[in-house]
């Protein structure tokens, strides 16, 4: 845990903030923190700052928040996602937080099981403690934007230019492509990047046409086949260097 978030009904009107919990056990157990030392904490949404400690006690931490007034760049990178095995998506949360991601869109494909869709890990109170997670170990505090879209091609056709800039890049992984993550990037002006990262199984032939008849730029990944949680992770690492790289 490498910032506290604080969520932002639990500080007083004088900046004070008691902490039980998760949260309390790190500092106590895990940083040692006692009364006067300082701690990285950021407002869940809003800005970082650093958190005093005015007392510790029993299970309880008490901490003096100031906090500062920008508030952190949204990540450039959304994920559009077939929903894969629930096993694998309750892994997935906190990673891609931690990795930066500014939007989360879990679709139905064709060779997604319905079922998926049924699991509790798209539960709203699941995934944002699991997001949150990876938040405070990457020492970020904006709680990625879910979707959850159980039908494909309506939202390409409808919604995808509504939540996501004309003038984005937008590229989908597939063994197909001709180019690599690096060259489909490869003078990039667009500040947004929306990413698609297919099911197990892949995509099928006509998802391919529906997905480049609405932009998007087919790429290749490299020559082995990778499961979900192991590209997802492998892309955005790309992604993000290629990024660094032109800051």
């Amino acid at each position: 845990m490498n910032l506290i978030l604080i969520h932002p009904h639990e500080p007083d009107s004088a900046g004070l903030v008691r902490l039980s919990g998760e949260r309390a056990e790190h500092i106590r157990h895990v940083l040692k923190a006692s009364s006067g030392k300082t701690l990285r904490i950021g407002l869940l949404n809003g800005p970082k700052g650093c958190g005093t400690v005015e007392s510790v006690s029993g299970k309880e931490v008490v901490l003096q928040c100031a906090f500062e007034e920008k508030i952190p760049a949204c990540p450039a990178v959304d994920l559009l996602l077939a929903m894969p095995r629930p096993k694998v998506m309750k892994r997935l949360w906190a990673q891609l937080a931690a990795l930066g991601v500014g939007r989360i869109i879990l679709a139905n494909a064709e060779k997604v099981e319905r079922y998926y869709f049924d699991s509790h890990v798209l539960e709203p109170d699941f995934y944002n403690e699991r997001l949150i997670e990876g938040l405070q170990q990457a020492g970020d505090t904006l709680l990625p934007e879910v979707r959850i879209i159980k039908e494909l091609k309506p939202f390409l056709e409808d919604d995808l230019n509504s939540i996501f800039p004309m003038s984005g890049k937008k590229l989908l992984a597939d063994p197909s492509g001709e180019q690599n993550v690096f060259q489909a990037l490869e003078s990039a002006e667009a500040a947004k990047i929306l990413m698609a990262v297919g099911p197990e199984g892949g995509w099928t032939p006509y998802e391919l046409e529906l997905f480049a008849a609405h932009g998007f730029k087919i790429f290749h990944a490299g020559p082995r086949i990778l499961r979900t949680d192991t590209a997802c992770i492998a892309l955005l690492s790309m992604v993000a260097e290629i990024q660094r790289r032109e800051i």
